[in-house]
This record gives C-alpha cells, structure tokens and sequence, in this order.
C-alpha cells in the first residue's frame, strides 16, 4: 500500500449547500439531502417510491470509504441522480437526460464500496486513479467467482464511469479505460441478450396454487368480506356507557333466545370470546372492562353468559352460513371453523395474498405494475375487461397501460381493492396494524402457499408441493403458456376460460416465452384430448349424414371413419364389443389416431409417417427435427390432404367479394392485378369443391 499521506481534498463542481435531486419529481413537502452529507443519502419521503420496492433501496450510503473516495462516490451519485446538471454539461459530459433511480444509484456506490475493500485487502494504491489495468481485470474477476459473470456488470458499469466521468470528478478519475472498445458485457463474456434465468412453476405447484387462490376469492372471500363488514359495525356501534345502561342492555340481550355467546379456541379448550361478547351487546371493551373479574358484579355476569353457554347458545364465527367444503379426511362442513376477530385479521391477510398470486400468476403484469394498481384502475378497453397501470420500467414518459384481463382477475383486483387500508392503492395493508404498503410481494406468495397447507384439513385445498415461486416465476409460466399452448388448452387444467387469450394482448419479455420442459408432457396431453374431442365431434356429425367437409381431405376422413363404423358393428355381432352406444365407436376412433390439424381456413391432414401430396412440402426446405406440415407453405384449394369445413367457406366468400372489389380498381398496377387474379382462383377452386358437393 502506498505510505504518501492523503492530499488535501479538491474543490468539487458540486456545491455542499446544493440539493442532492434536482431532475426527479419532489413530493410534497420533500426535503432532499444536501451534497455536502457524508454519511447517507436518505430519499424515502423526497422522491416517490415503488410499492414493492423496501425502504433500504432508497438510501444511499457512504460511510465506511475514506475522505477522497468519500467524494468520489457523492460525485458519481450526484451526476447519475442529475445528468444535465449545469457543473456537468460545464466540464462537456453529456449524458442520456434520464436520471437514475435512486435503487440503481444506491447499488452503484455500494459496487465503489466493494471496489475500496478490494483495494484495501489487496494492498492496492490509496487512490483508484493510480490503479492499473490488471489491477481492474482481477477485480472483476474476483466479483465473477464470486458469482455468476453477469452479476459483475454493475462494476464494469462503475470502473467505466470512472473514466467517462474523470472532467467532471474532483481527482479526475480514470485516465484511461481498462476495455476500450469493448462493451459492458463483452467484458464479462455476457451476451447482450443474455440467457433468461427465471424458471416456469412446476405443474405440480402451479394448478394447485391457482386452484387454492380462485378458492379463496370466489368461495370464501365473500364470507371474509362480511365478516369484515360484520366486525366494522360492532366497532362502529360499541360505546362506553354508563353501567346502569349497560346492565340493562346486557339483561335485554340474553333474555333474547335469538342471541348467542361468541366461543374460541384457547390453547385446546373452549372459551368465551369476553371482547366479541362486549361488543355484541354494545360496549366498547377498550374503556370498559364489564365482565371485570375483579369484582363480584363482573363474575355475575360472566356466571350469567357461562348459563347461556350451558344452553348450548353459543356460536363460534361473527356471521353464520359460512362456505360448507368437503374434506380430505371424507367430512364436510363449514371451511372455516371460528371466524372471528384475531382469526379473520389471518384470513384478511391470506385473501389479500390470494387476490396477489392470482393477478400475478393469470395477468402477465410484473410485480411492480401490479403493485401500482390502483382503487380506480378497473375499467373497459375496446370493450374488454382491463384494467389501468403505469409501466414504469424502461419508460421516462410513464404512460398508461391497458391490460385486458379475464373476468376472475377483474374480480380478484375489486377484492384487493375492498380490502386495502391506503388511499390510492389497490394492494396493500389490509390492517392498521400495519400501515402504508404493507408486505413484499416474495413475502405474501410464501405465506399464502403456508397458510394453505397448514389449514387444509379444514378448507378442504389441495396441498401445494414445496418449491420456489417467485413473482417472475408467474409471469415466465403464463408467457411460455400462451406461446406454445394459447386458448382452450390451458383452460382443461385451470378451468378458466381464455386465460391465455387475453394473456397474449400483453406485451413480455421475449425469454419469458421459451418452452419449459417440465409443462410439455402435461400440455401435450391437453392438446391431444381437445383435439380427440374435436375430431369426435366430426365423427358424429358425419354418422348423423351431415357435411363435414370438401375436396380430398374430407373424402379420405369420411372413409376412415365409415371403416370405424364398420369395425364397431364388426365387434358388435361377434360379442366382443358389450354396449351398443357410441361409445364404442368413440374408443375406436381414439385407438385408430387419425391425423388431423384443426385451423381457421382449413384442416389439414397430414400423416407426418406418409407425407405424400403434401403441398407444403413440395420443394421445401425442411428444418432439421421438423414434423408435420409447414403451416406457412399451406395451399387449401390444392392440397389433397386439405378439408374445407362448412365453418370456414365464409370466410372464403368474404375474400372472393374483397379480391374481386380490389380487382375492379382501375389504377391497379398490372403486377398486382396478375396476383390478385391468381388468389381469386385458388379461391374459387375451393368454393366450386363445395357447389359440387
């Protein structure tokens, strides 16, 4: 380590008297800190904060680095929070005019942090300027041991700052770049896209877990929200009275039969709830204690509701004709069993949860968006369900975003709603207990898959393996959903209709959508059951002599399915087959595996094992591990493994009428008049096949 004594600090371009933010929006009565504070830089209260986001990203801290590299990182922090700061643009820096966020300042400056114990534990220079190029190269190659190589980026991102920033630093920073010519992430051998590493929910977890959260909205978050409305009143209604009045009220409230004693568990016995009881007959038991047992006229009262008690007058939930839920254990019964008070601030907690996994895990939205939602957010966008959010990440101008959503997330998001004690925001503290936001997102999905397992001997949930679900995990699953399995598949395990539909409106991260192995097996399965499902109904319409389609395609399937016909009778005569139903034709059909693709212009019949007269295929250049038809090279009116459907011939005749208005232009250039008049005619080649039939 160098033995010269520190220099005296250079004058800085930033005042210490001046603002730390001075490009970011202020909030109301926001009172920023100075340049001049060495220690931290506190902007929870100064600038606006993501809900998600904790308290401790919004702090910039700087104790613990000697007096020059004290200054260089408040210098470094005052030039990301303000780019065009006039000391800046003075020195000729010009940078983009974004300014930074104070969560990526803050983890900037604990990079330079890192890099000053590397310094000091490697005996380097005192000063970062006198460091060489080696010096750089092996800290950034200790940072990739230490983890993966990509999360060393920040650092580069540091050391080269230290160089583009050297006019407008104190001590000038770095004279030379230890990468020129090489960006961030070549440094580290990081692709600029690099590889997604988020990982889709098992199957296993997810069906579960979607189940358990519609569950808890659906069937028991009614009950919840009464028994909420229920409590608010007694609340509300409870006063401190006189004790004449309240022994009156007391005396009317047992002579009537109708009333019944609240009782709750109290480690493994029965008790009678005394504060519930104070507020069903009126009083307000935080300023009067009136079944006291200090006095005689206290434990009268309590021997008088112990009677009632023994009149088996009791009731253990604030409302009655909860949710009934059958059993693992094969009982039934209501799927709570003492909704009161202090259990319903826990079920609050878990709907709130519930509300939270399903919008992430069926709207695609990230974390912060759906964080952002707020009280007014529900809406219609182009006649669909949506719902309003301000996408922040990447976007300097924050603009509205629409979301369509399905119907169940509309209704999760008015629960959310329903239950948040903020001003503005839909998901956040549900009790004043807690206040503001309230909870972290990772928090509330590991609590709620807790609580599921822990109480479902009495809900009735299916339990949710253990594994990691994080809130990228719902938003990678849905988007690799929507890519390879979009509409009525998704639906067969969720039982929610056009998840994925509305899902695919929605703009993702490209990684997001890459196949996930573990789904394949589960969703192939679904795939081929809708497509039995629709190939049986085809069947049936031609059993019942109805038309199920034109030209070769559709001969070659009514022949195969005259010979499944004739195989059933063929079983039937002998005995072999011992209903007389369809269904014995049904189960031939599927052991017979015909090939049939199902689209919106045609179905295609393809035999990936015999491919003969596939048009598509037809001096084609078949990509290496591909089966079946090349959707794109698809020629309906000339392919004879091509059926045309009676569903699709109207949208054949819309484009006859469009082609032939389009044909009749009078200015249409030649080239584009030859073109037209071929797609006429492959058209009407396909709607002379259905005249002829």
């Amino acid at each position: 380590m160098s033995s010269r004594l520190p220099l005296a600090l250079p004058d800085s371009v930033f005042r210490d008297d001046e603002p730390v933010i001075q490009s970011h929006p202020l909030l109301k009565d926001a009172r920023p800190p100075l340049f001049g504070h060495t220690g931290l830089w506190d902007l929870n209260g100064v600038v606006r904060k993501a809900p998600n986001l904790q308290a401790a990203g919004m702090r910039v801290i700087f104790r613990g680095l000697d007096s020059q590299w004290n200054l260089l990182a408040r210098e470094m922090a005052m030039i990301w929070f303000n780019p065009r700061h006039p000391a800046v643009l003075a020195r000729g820096l010009h940078l983009p005019p974004d300014p930074m966020t104070p969560m990526t300042a803050s983890q900037r400056i604990g990079h330079l942090r890192a890099m000053h114990a590397f310094g000091v534990f490697r005996q380097l220079p005192q000063w970062v300027g006198e460091w060489c190029d080696d010096d750089f190269k092996s800290y950034i190659q200790h940072r990739c041991e230490q983890g993966e190589p990509a999360s060393a980026i920040g650092h580069v991102h540091v050391i080269k700052a230290l160089h583009r920033f050297r006019g407008t630093l104190a001590r000038a920073g770095l004279a030379r770049d230890p990468w020129p010519d090489t960006s961030t992430n070549a440094v580290v051998n990081v692709p600029t896209v690099p590889e997604l590493k988020t990982r889709a929910i098992q199957p296993s977890t997810w069906f579960p877990l979607v189940r358990a959260a519609w569950t808890y909205i659906n069937d028991f978050g009614p009950d919840i929200l009464r028994a909420l409305e229920r409590w608010h009143g007694l609340q509300t209604a409870a006063r401190p009275l006189p004790m004449a009045e309240a022994d009156a009220l007391f005396t009317a409230w047992l002579a009537d039969s109708g009333n019944r004693v609240p009782i709750h568990e109290r480690t493994g016995k029965q008790a009678v709830n005394w504060q519930l009881m104070s507020c069903l007959i009126g009083i307000d038991p935080r300023t009067m204690d009136f079944f006291t047992t200090q006095k005689r006229s206290g434990l009268a009262r309590r021997a008088a509701v112990e009677e009632a008690v023994a009149a088996d007058r009791i009731r253990h939930s604030l409302i009655d004709d909860l949710h009934q839920v059958s059993r693992p254990d094969g009982s039934s019964g209501p799927w709570h069993r003492g909704l009161q008070p202090s259990e319903l601030l826990v079920e609050c907690l878990a709907l709130r949860n519930a509300c939270y996994v399903f919008v992430a895990a069926l709207s695609m939205m990230r974390d912060c968006e759906i964080r952002e939602i707020t009280k007014d957010a529900l809406t219609e966008y182009f006649g669909t369900p949506a719902v309003k959010s301000i996408k922040r990440k990447l976007d300097p101008d924050l603009p509205d975003v629409h979301w369509w959503i399905i119907a169940p997330v509309a209704q999760a998001i008015e629960t959310a709603m329903r239950l948040s004690l903020h001003d503005t925001l839909a998901f956040a503290a549900v009790s004043a207990r807690f206040h503001g936001e309230g909870f972290t997102s990772q928090t509330a999905i590991k609590r709620f898959i807790d609580h599921i397992n822990r109480y479902r001997g009495v809900t009735g949930l299916a339990e949710i393996p253990p594994g990691k679900v994080t809130p990228h995990m719902f938003r990678r699953t849905m988007a690799m959903l929507t890519r390879d399995y979009p509409g009525s598949e998704i639906a067969v395990g969720m039982q929610l209709k056009h998840a994925a539909t509305r899902a695919l409106a929605n703009r993702t991260t490209q990684g997001y959508m890459d196949h996930d192995p573990s789904w394949a097996r589960l969703l192939d399965t679904a795939v081929a059951e809708r497509r039995f499902h629709r190939l049986r109904d085809l069947f049936d319409a031609d059993s019942r002599g109805e038309t199920i389609g034109y030209g070769p395609g559709a001969d070659t399937m009514r022949q195969a399915f005259a010979a499944v016909r004739e195989k059933a009778e063929a079983l039937r005569a002998t005995g072999k087959a011992q209903r007389g139903d369809v269904r014995v034709e049904h189960g031939l059909l599927q052991r017979t595996h015909l090939s049939i693709r199902f689209g919106k212009l045609n179905h295609c019949t393809l035999d990936e094992n015999n491919p003969v007269g596939a048009k598509c295929l037809e001096d084609a250049v078949v990509p290496p591990g591909h089966r079946g038809p090349l959707i794109d090279r698809c020629q309906p009116s000339r392919c004879g493994n091509s059926i045309i459907a009676p569903e699709h011939l109207p949208i054949w005749r819309a484009e006859h009428t469009s082609l032939t208005r389009l044909r009749d232009l009078p200015k249409l250039p030649a080239n584009r008049s030859a073109l037209v008049d071929q797609q006429i005619r492959d058209i009407e080649i396909v709607l002379i096949k259905a005249k002829e039939a």
